[in-house]
C-alpha cells in the first residue's frame, strides 16, 4: 500500500471531524446520551477508523469495502446533524459548518475510491497539498486529490 494511514489527507480530515464532534455535542439535551449523541459519535468515529482498518488490509479490494463502509457512515451522519438542527440542538451554522466538512470528507473518500477502482497506487495519496476544497468548485489538490 505504500505510506501510512496517518499519511492520508481523507483520514486527516475525518480525524479532525471527530474532534470537532466531540466539541460540539456537549451542549445537546443529556437525555439523547444514549440516542441521537451516541449515534453521531458512534458514525463520526467509524468514518476515520474504517479508512484506518482498510488501509491495513493487503488488498485494494478490502481497502476499497472499508473506504465504502466510511462513506455509508458519513452519509448517515450528515442525516444526524440534519436531525439534530431540526430539533434545535444545534444552530444553522453549526449544521452548514458540519455539512461543508462532511462534503469534503465524501469528496475525498471518491477520489480515494476512483483512484482505487482505476488501480492507481495509494502511495500517492498523502496530504501534500495547499489548495483547499470548497464545495462551490472542486479544485485538485495540486494533484492530489485525497
Amino acid at each position: 500500500m505504500g505510506r501510512s494511514w496517518e499519511d492520508l489527507l481523507v483520514w486527516k480530515k475525518a480525524h479532525e471531524l471527530v474532534l470537532s464532534v466531540y466539541e460540539n455535542i456537549s451542549n445537546f439535551p443529556k437525555d439523547e446520551k444514549y440516542g441521537l449523541i451516541s449515534q453521531i459519535k458512534r458514525c463520526s468515529i467509524s468514518i476515520p477508523a474504517n479508512i484506518v482498518e482498510g488501509h491495513s488490509k493487503n488488498s485494494n479490494k478490502e481497502f476499497l469495502r472499508f473506504l465504502y463502509i466510511s462513506r455509508g457512515s458519513l452519509e448517515e451522519l450528515k442525516y444526524y446533524f440534519l436531525l439534530a438542527k431540526d430539533l434545535s440542538f444545534i444552530t444553522e451554522n453549526k449544521y452548514n459548518f458540519f455539512y461543508e466538512k462532511l462534503t469534503e470528507i465524501g469528496f475525498l473518500l471518491n477520489q480515494l475510491i476512483k483512484s482505487l477502482t482505476s488501480n492507481t497506487s495509494t502511495t500517492s495519496i498523502t496530504s501534500n497539498t495547499s489548495t483547499t476544497f470548497t464545495t462551490s468548485k472542486k479544485e485538485s489538490y495540486n494533484g492530489k486529490c485525497f
